[in-house]
């Protein structure tokens, strides 16, 4: 039979010494042919590396259909064949609306997962690996609970946000007889007999020794978003050793897409990693320079495909309980001039240095008009918005007041006196914040001031507000999301209103239009085929925000 070049595996390239497969001696027509269906390849180039998946096998064993090659790894080729066909085979059978799981084991008397719960600890225990990225408040800390009861090799580490160690232990004992116990500190100590154990983000670096050595065999991350900036931080570093380490991993998130599409791939590096490859093959073949998917759609896809990432929403069918959707209120609050005149010549140098210094003094000034702008937007109308809350309060019986500086939760503070208001911010510890929680929900406070970024896996708000307030913005769509699932989620037993509070001066303008790009990079990858509310550029969105202070356009920028 004609061969068209060669085949081989086990070639270790850079990176963690994974085996890869290389494609050889190609003949110059099957190379373009190659290169066309396997875009992850370089263009240039001839020794053309893979990394190793069964989804890569499946297609190489496709591929040869067409153009043979010269290998003796039939068998290697067809393990990978049948162990994807049989996955996904089975994937499609948890999904049949007529499976049923059975009682779960571990749970107590009284509990068990939904069937939506079920289906995705199914699937994580069949695939080894999965990113569950169901809505917020779909009950994804149960949906864990029932992959560590239904056959997840134990010991599990569960890794999670600071703060929510206590919440997590609490409902692992609530719903389950796993022996739970919280990792405290970075030193390592004689570990209690347990089967899973909760570590912080912020703790695990200093245990990468004791996980190194294979202990936890099973690996879940909390907001595994946490871990968006890849293996280089001293947390992402220990969660990759624990990730190679284990038999199992899975990672738990409404929102693996925070900023870029690009930060799919170091999510999944830590759920399934080589699922898109090295960092190189996923920028070549799906982005278009170093941050942006050029088809979200097409990725969001493929990753479902895969089998390795599960999205439902409250409207999927699989999920028993349908909430109605968010009431959303767009409303232009007063701008204080006098709070911002101090200020206003200062941004506009920074806005002037970075249209037109050097790439350093630009990049400095971007970041500092950043911090400036969005900090003086907020105190410019904090009274205007401590107004509105005080308006809303005659009927609502509490708030969710969602803000960012430290200098506009002082002035709500103030504004809002009669209401108690109390803290939920980075600032407090998990002690605090609990006691927050407390005040908010069966104390006398009437507000709680929410950081944007401080509120993921909160739960039990939903009981005792339907009101969430933005008084500040976040560059990202998905923190709103966020914010707003701290109350829209299982137990809330009326519609969510969402206040959106802005002003046609400042940052908010800016900030409005760039939500969309992101937006349309998270809902690509999150909901694949449901289509773009807002379409989205490329440009800078310091250097808009530059020329809306200065109050000029692009065009006026390249003619100055």
């Amino acid at each position: 039979m004609r061969t068209y070049g060669d085949l081989s595996f086990g070639a270790a390239q850079a990176g963690r010494g994974q085996k890869m497969w290389a494609v050889d001696n190609l003949e110059a027509h099957v190379a373009m042919a190659f290169k066309r269906l396997f875009p992850r390849v370089p263009a240039t180039g001839t020794t053309l590396y893979l990394s190793d998946t069964d989804e890569v096998r499946t297609d190489l064993h496709w591929f040869m259909q067409r153009y043979p090659l010269k290998h003796d790894l039939g068998a290697v080729l067809e393990e990978g064949v049948a162990r994807l066909a049989g996955r996904l085979a089975e994937r499609d059978r948890i999904l049949l609306p007529d499976w049923q799981p059975g009682a779960a084991t571990g749970f107590r008397d009284g509990y068990q997962p939904y069937l939506f719960q079920a289906q995705a600890a199914a699937i994580a225990i069949n695939h080894g690996s999965l990113l569950l990225g169901d809505d917020v408040g779909l009950g994804k800390t149960i949906s864990a609970a029932a992959v560590m009861t239904g056959g997840a090799p134990l010991p599990a580490a569960v890794v999670v946000q600071p703060h929510l160690t206590i919440q997590w232990a609490a409902r692992l004992e609530e719903f389950t007889t796993l022996r739970v116990h919280v990792i405290k500190g970075t030193k390592p100590y004689d570990l209690p007999p347990a089967d899973v154990y909760i570590f912080r983000y912020s703790n695990i670096a200093g245990w990468t020794d004791v996980i190194k050595g294979g202990f936890f065999k099973s690996v879940i991350y909390d907001e595994v978003q946490e871990l968006r900036h890849g293996r280089g931080t001293a947390k992402g570093a220990a969660c990759g050793v624990a990730s190679d380490a284990a038999a199992l991993r899975m990672g738990l998130t409404a929102t693996p897409i925070y900023n870029y599409g690009d930060e799919i791939h170091r999510v999944m590096d830590f759920v399934k990693p080589d699922l898109l490859g090295r960092a190189d093959e996923f920028l070549r073949e799906w982005c278009n320079n170093q941050k942006i998917v050029k088809d979200p759609d097409g990725l969001g896809s493929y990753l479902r495909d895969t089998g390795y990432f599960l999205r439902r929403t409250e409207d999927d069918p699989s999920v028993d309980a349908s909430m109605p959707p968010p009431n959303v209120i767009d409303f232009e609050v007063e701008w204080d001039a006098g709070a911002a005149a101090a200020e206003e010549k200062l941004t506009r140098q920074l806005a002037m240095t970075v249209l037109r210094g050097s790439f350093v003094e630009a990049g400095r000034a971007a970041r500092e008009l950043d911090l400036k702008m969005r900090q003086l937007t907020g105190v410019a109308k904090a009274r205007s918005v401590a107004a509105y809350v005080r308006l809303l309060l005659r009927d609502a019986p509490r708030v969710l007041l969602a803000g960012w500086h430290r200098d506009v939760y002082a002035i709500w503070e103030e504004e809002l006196a009669a209401f108690k208001p109390v803290l939920y911010t980075g600032s407090e510890s998990g002690a605090g914040k609990n006691r927050s929680v407390e005040a908010f929900t069966t104390g006398d406070s009437r507000v709680m001031m929410i950081s944007l970024r401080s509120g993921a896996g909160l739960d039990g708000l939903q009981y005792h507000c339907t009101d969430v307030v933005f008084g500040e913005l976040d560059w990202s769509p998905q923190v709103h999301h966020q914010v707003i699932g701290r109350l829209r989620r299982p137990g809330q037993a009326a519609q969510v209103t969402a206040h959106y509070l802005h002003t046609n001066d400042g940052s908010d303008p800016v900030l409005i239009e760039t939500l969309g790009i992101k937006s349309d990079q998270a809902r690509g990858i999150n909901d694949p085929g449901v289509a773009a509310k807002i379409k989205y550029s490329d440009d800078s969105r310091m250097k808009r925000l530059a020329q809306h202070v200065l109050g000029i356009g692009a065009a006026d920028e390249v003619a100055a």
